[in-house]
């Protein structure tokens, strides 16, 4: 028979699966009567397990908001699983605070983990392989995080302190719209509410992030990743691209994604045998030129250049390189295969 300890833990891990449970339930789960689950439920709470009575015809018992996070019950499963993610998310850049929290809490639960369970895990990071270095990227901080996620939900405007690529300082007030994270960093994007324009912000480089007094209401039809990855498309980098490709968005997308490119829906050009082609028109600010032609080549899709000229000089130097090459003979005393 179970010590009553272990059905403390029982009654623990029941309670962190969500929802209401009721006395009854309770008891015929622990296979005790509803006054034993009473004390049981007293036991928790002397632990400062914030478990809270809910009264009324479906009353019973959960967990309710604490002044502090309850003893987490995990099966192997979901420690394998919390490990892992901690391990992948460290990786790929995806840490939401800086400073050791990451550490402190993968050292917290391997502190914990049973041999067997800690010898599984060790199985798996030591056959692991990553095809990407580690993601160097800075964290959020939790202290700017969090006002800003909060003041999304509520709709209030919020006060930050930013500093710009160039270095420069600036107090900014925003109407923050959503997070979004690409490639590993953290944006807010939102509206300047003094000048009306569109702002994306890096959530590493603001300091200080408070809400402000008020409300606002966000645009219909809001999509902060796509203003995300669209303001990419838009910085304004040394040169703008104009091309006519012909082929649908999807196919430009797969070499031209939306953070570099701006595709236009196709239009249809009639030709003289009376078929329509489909052509798009794409946009790029881009610094340099050069990574642009093999880029178009791998499309494998007719287009053409509209500007700058630059653009139209590189291409054909890469297609007389291409050229030449085909036309190129092995070397003499070549290995034989």
């Amino acid at each position: 028979m179970p010590r009553p300890t272990a059905r403390v833990l029982t009654l623990l891990e029941l309670l962190q699966s969500g929802g209401i449970r009721t006395a009854a339930e309770l008891a015929e789960r622990l296979d005790v009567d509803e006054r034993t689950v009473r004390r049981y439920v007293d036991h928790l709470v002397d632990l400062d397990v914030p478990v809270a009575s809910v009264r009324g015809r479906y009353g019973g018992y959960r967990l309710a908001p604490g002044h502090r996070m309850p003893p987490l019950m995990l099966g192997d499963d979901e420690a394998l699983a919390v490990m892992l993610g901690l391990i992948a998310g460290r990786r790929a850049g995806l840490p939401t605070t800086t400073g050791t929290a990451h550490e402190t809490a993968t050292a917290k639960i391997r502190r914990v983990l049973p041999k067997r369970l800690a010898r599984r895990l060790d199985a798996v990071l030591d056959s692991l392989a990553f095809t990407a270095p580690p993601d160097e990227t800075a964290a959020a901080e939790s202290a700017v995080l969090l006002p800003i996620a909060d003041a999304i939900r509520h709709r209030r405007p919020i006060s930050i302190r930013y500093t710009a690529q160039d270095g420069r300082h600036s107090a900014r007030t925003v109407h923050p719209y959503g997070l979004v994270v690409h490639s590993g960093r953290w944006y807010v994007t939102g509206v300047e509410p003094e000048s009306g324009a569109d702002r994306t912000f890096r959530l590493d480089r603001i300091a200080d992030a408070r809400s402000l007094p008020g409300s606002f209401e966000p645009p219909a039809g809001l999509d902060p990743a796509r203003r995300v990855v669209s303001g990419f498309a838009e910085a304004p980098y040394r040169h703008e691209v104009i091309l006519w490709i012909q082929g649908t968005v999807e196919q430009i997308r797969v070499r031209l994604p939306a953070s570099v490119a701006i595709v236009e829906e196709p239009r249809a050009s009639g030709r003289a045998d009376g078929d329509a082609e489909l052509w798009s028109r794409v946009r790029l600010r881009v610094e340099r030129l050069d990574w642009l032609p093999p880029v178009l080549a791998s499309l494998d899709l007719p287009f053409v250049i509209e500007r700058p000229d630059e653009l139209r000089d590189l291409v054909v130097a890469l297609a007389d390189r291409l050229v030449n090459s085909a036309r190129r003979r092995p070397p003499e005393g070549r290995p034989v295969p």
